[in-house]
């Protein structure tokens, strides 16, 4: 479904990505891994069309991503929950959710703003709070259910439970076991290697703007060297 090859990628005059591969299977969790400032989040801005630079491959459900831009990535079917949430203060989680609702013709399960209060029943509870007034862990809720109602085929989390608590950290991997089991296809950084080992079918490593490593889960789980080298674990 995505096919990342030979991605490279600048800032002014400093080169971020050098030679950046991956690819995320009809209804595959895949993870991207590394240390931090080796390129993970420059990796998913070129893919959603933010960075101008990138040079490379870059496919989406037979489609050519390379020098789309952002809306037109968006609207080719991949949802993104970026790190920091990104979401707006000043709208309630009811406005959110239906400001970016979006009807797509897919196989895939239909998200509707009740769907995700649904999935994440605190936010129920929350509808009519503003943004700004939502704890850490409901604001990465909400970026999820808001990426969601834009039924995505491709679902790319950045930094899926950075900063939030044990407890809410167990209903965001809850979550994404959930829509993994219903088909989405889903893309995450983040650093707990244990629940991603235990979710995710692949997983690709970069260090310093290249990817050099990838495999599965018992491949990762069994190689301490790897996860030593690369992840400092």
């Amino acid at each position: 479904m995505l096919e990342v090859r030979n991605l490279t990628a600048f800032y002014g005059n400093s080169q971020a990505l050098f030679d950046v591969r991956l690819s995320v299977g009809r209804g595959e969790m895949v993870s991207l891994l590394g240390r931090n400032g080796m390129g993970k989040t420059t990796t998913v801005n070129c893919i959603m069309g933010l960075l101008s630079s990138a040079e490379g491959v870059i496919e989406f459900d037979n489609r050519n991503l390379k020098g789309c831009a952002s809306h037109q990535v968006a609207q080719s079917g991949i949802g993104i929950v970026p790190e920091g949430r990104g979401i707006f203060p000043n709208l309630t989680v009811d406005e959110q959710l239906h400001a970016f609702a979006t009807v797509r013709d897919s196989d895939l399960k239909t998200w509707t703003a009740q769907g995700v209060l649904e999935l994440f029943p605190i936010l129920a509870k929350r509808r009519n709070s503003f943004g700004n007034q939502l704890s850490g862990g409901e604001q990465q809720m909400l970026a999820i259910g808001r990426a969601l109602v834009t039924n995505p085929i491709l679902l790319i989390l950045d930094e899926a439970t950075e900063g939030l608590a044990p407890l809410v950290r167990q209903e965001i991997w809850r979550c994404l076991e959930q829509l993994k089991r219903e088909g989405l296809s889903i893309l995450v950084i983040d650093k707990n290697v244990s629940d991603l080992t235990r979710i995710a079918d692949q997983h690709f490593i970069v260090e310093k703007g290249r990817t050099v490593w990838s495999g599965n889960s018992t491949a990762l789980r069994a190689d301490a060297s790897i996860r030593t080298r690369y992840l400092g674990l």
